[in-house]
């Protein structure tokens, strides 16, 4: 069920065109996806091709002695084996942001999973075979895996030389970056308070669990370089780091995207790129290289496990004083996305509260655990876990309804945020509460049949371990605010090309973007834009590639707003050269070619008062329009590194959740009956599309509320549920009711007035559902997940 309540924003040229922006036009790839014809990047296929294989590390920490590859080059069907002696320049590092990355092992492992040999052969089994061939010999060395062993007086340093930017300003090696923000006096505000709550919370590993494993196919090319099909989230990001260490220029590097099945952070960074175009590069062969279920678990980054401590203080009247926490992320082996986690970790802290004191710290690990980096809601899903447990502790402390709490202290539009930045577009946070709140609750009881109990309903289900003796029902609520697009002064942009052309009688438009379709509907988006503002009815969407320039990341719910943004720019500069045209073969036929407010609508130049002018296909003839623009958003500036003040984000996004739970309370098992969401969503340029993203957030975050996590042995740093039998997410037995409430209010500064929609029911989602538990069992539960022990207390 979806309730959308449109706020009007200003009207655009075209903005009645069929299938245009506002309608719920379909995803082209959809159907082929739930029939099984969809190509992903794994059914790629290459005559005569290779496949790559790499060799991982069994061990988190140690110097590699002794590395024997003889056995494995031996083996028929082999052609190439190769480890970080054979890689052909002195660029042997990459990385986002921090090139500390090796490509393969630099005779030290950091992680368990580093790959530290590729195999190429004839067959995917050979390959593995032969790896097996190969023998490492490894000494172990001390492995760092919590702050407490990360810091300590002779730590072992995960990385001994570090060189980056960050480094100087780190109170030790094996902190990757760190953040404070101050504002106010946090201290002489807390004297004012009259109710203080101080908890320590954990939040565990999750896994972004795409079903399309990590996958691509590198094909040597006749001028020495290198085409790369590849299931991505930034194919210029991936150029920038692949071309160096082949010793390429990048044009020589040519990448195109294949389907990716899922992302949501875990391709930002790259994967089997390197390799796969060096095994080609070696054999002269295309080659093709495809994680399986094990393999993916280590090939990919994971969200950050954090251990947060908060004090939040209140007048009895229900206003907040004062925030002071502490956030300690682990970061594992390698710096990824880190530093800028960390950002959104601190400035999100407080949450969409207004509170004049607070005094945060955050800061990531380096550790031998695997490494972290981006995952949808990118830092602020850790803190709002804490802060929304925090807003209900400090409610019952002072008897007070969680929501009215909420609303008393909920920011608004000219809210400082606590790094001194204005929130200058609408702030609705009171007004998602309310609509959540107000929304009905699902029926009581619903396993109550005329036939007995429905165990389908029932916590368990279909494993029949009740039939509702033991089960209690509770509600929770929870509201979050998470920042869209790149933040801290990082120069972000996106490019479109729009081609405008008369084929078959009828005006054509191609759009041309490297954006990475991963599922969030761009390549839809990108579509109803350039019918909107050319007034086309054929518009066809050009294979994401890098002979275009830079999209960005498919990441901070920015890819509508940027390279959308993209689109409809250079659409505008696409029809000025339109009505240009059009003056010039046709303006002395009718005075409105020169006077009026001309638009582009069903094939047809027109009057504002809908009187038209000319076919557009006249107007074009055979002359082709075509252009390549860049759009940016509005600067942001780094946050200062000393108290963390400074316009650091471009632009906030809103939701808020209520779930229902029910609890068997004897067995410590969850059913979640319902997660109702209410978020501004700006604009709603595709209401379907939109939907669709806030109900698969709200299920990431359930899934990590009540089974998700990455299990490390805290002795060894090894992962213990490499696999989807242990590594739990929610299926659609798990998956309830998701009831969402679309609101639109403009921020115009935006393309069309929209806001990022993707990440943030992602954060609120989890809260939700562990007040609910709270409030079904009366326990603290301060760690997510929430585990049946963690209910009984066995």
């Amino acid at each position: 069920m979806a309730q959308v309540t449109r706020t009007p924003t200003g009207l655009t040229q075209g903005s009645t065109a069929p299938a245009g922006i506002g309608a719920s036009t379909l995803r082209p790839d959809g159907t082929l996806k739930v029939t099984g014809e969809f190509a992903y990047a794994s059914d790629m296929w290459h005559e005569d091709m290779l496949w790559g294989h790499t060799l991982r590390s069994t061990v988190a920490h140690a110097e590699i002695v002794s590395l024997d590859t003889s056995e494995a080059l031996a083996t028929p069907g082999v052609y190439a084996v190769l480890t970080y002696d054979d890689l052909p320049t002195e660029v042997r590092h990459y990385g986002l942001e921090v090139q500390d990355t090796p490509v393969l092992a630099d005779g030290k492992v950091r992680h368990h999973g580093e790959p530290v040999a590729l195999i190429a052969a004839d067959h995917p089994e050979t390959a593995r075979r032969a790896a097996a061939k190969i023998k490492v010999e490894y000494a172990e060395l001390p492995v760092v895996t919590d702050e407490a062993s990360a810091t300590a007086e002779g730590a072992p340093l995960v990385h001994e030389h570090r060189t980056d930017h960050h480094a100087p300003h780190v109170p030790h090696p094996n902190i990757v970056h760190r953040q404070p923000v101050i504002r106010g006096d946090a201290d002489a505000a807390a004297s004012r308070a009259d109710v203080v709550i101080t908890s320590d919370y954990a939040f565990g590993m999750q896994d972004q669990a795409f079903l399309g494993p990590e996958s691509g196919l590198a094909v040597p090319a006749e001028d020495g370089g290198v085409d790369l099909y590849v299931a991505t989230q930034w194919l210029h990001a991936d150029l920038r780091q692949i071309a160096p260490v082949l010793g390429l220029p990048e044009e020589k590097v040519r990448m195109t995207l294949s389907g990716v099945g899922g992302a949501f952070g875990g391709r930002e960074d790259l994967s089997m790129q390197i390799h796969g175009c060096l095994l080609a590069l070696r054999t002269g062969k295309p080659v093709k290289i495809v994680y399986n279920r094990f393999e993916s678990f280590f090939g990919h980054v994971h969200r950050h496990p954090a251990k947060l401590h908060y004090e939040h203080g209140a007048t009895e009247d229900g206003k907040l004083t004062h925030v002071r926490c502490r956030i300690v992320l682990d970061g594992g082996a390698y710096a990824s996305s880190s530093p800028a986690v960390v950002g959104n970790a601190a400035s999100l802290a407080v949450g969409p509260y207004a509170v004049d004191d607070v005094a945060i710290e955050a800061l990531a690990l380096y550790s031998n655990n695997p490494p972290c980096g981006a995952m949808r809601g990118f830092g602020a899903v850790q803190a709002c876990f804490a802060y929304e447990a925090q807003m209900d502790k400090v409610a019952a402390a002072l008897g007070m309804d969680p929501v009215e709490f909420r609303r008393r202290n909920a920011m608004e539009q000219g809210t400082l945020m606590p790094t001194g930045q204005p929130v200058d577009s609408p702030a609705p946070v009171a007004e998602l509460l309310r609509r959540v709140k107000a929304m009905p609750l699902p029926p009581e009881r619903q396993w109550e049949t005329t036939e007995g109990a429905d165990i389908r309903a029932l916590p368990g289900g279909l494993s029949n371990t009740t039939h509702g003796e033991d089960v209690v029902r509770g509600v929770g609520y929870a509201v979050g605010i998470k920042n869209v697009g790149f933040s801290e002064g990082f120069d972000d942009y996106s490019t479109a090309r729009v081609r405008l052309e008369v084929a078959g009688g009828e005006p054509v438009v191609t759009v041309h973007t490297a954006m990475a379709e991963v599922g969030q509907g761009g390549v839809t988006v990108h579509a109803q834009i350039a019918r909107t503002e050319l007034g086309v009815r054929q518009v066809t969407i050009h294979p994401a590639d890098t002979q275009v320039g830079s999209a960005g990341s498919t990441s901070a719910s920015r890819q509508t707003y940027m390279t959308g943004g993209a689109v409809k720019h250079t659409c505008e500069a696409v029809r000025e050269k339109v009505l240009r045209l059009g003056r010039e073969r046709f303006g002395t036929y009718h005075p409105a070619w020169a006077s009026a407010e001309l638009l582009l609508e069903g094939g047809k130049v027109t009057t504002d008062g809908g009187e038209v002018l000319a076919d557009l296909a006249d107007v074009l003839g055979e002359e082709v329009i075509d252009e390549e623009l860049e759009f940016r958003h509005r600067p942001t500036e780094p946050f200062d590194l000393r108290t963390g003040q400074g316009r650091g984000h471009v632009q906030y996004s809103f939701a808020a959740h209520r779930a229902v739970v029910e609890v068997d309370t004897a067995l410590g098992l969850v059913k979640v009956v319902e997660l109702a969401c209410a978020q501004d969503v700006g604009k709603a340029l595709n209401p379907l599309s939109v939907v669709g993203q806030i109900q698969g957030g709200t299920t990431q975050g359930l899934g990590v509320a009540v089974m998700e996590e990455i299990l490390v042995d805290p002795v060894t740093a090894k992962v213990r549920n490499p696999s989807f039998t242990d590594y739990l997410i929610p299926t659609i037995l798990d998956t309830p009711t998701i009831p969402v409430d679309v609101l639109e209010l403009a921020d115009d500064a935006a393309p069309y007035g929209l806001r990022g929609v993707g990440e943030a029911p992602t954060l609120s989602s989890t809260p939700a559902v562990l007040a609910a538990i709270r409030d079904a069992t009366g326990l603290e539960l301060n760690k997510t997940p929430v585990r049946p022990e963690h209910l009984t207390g066995t």
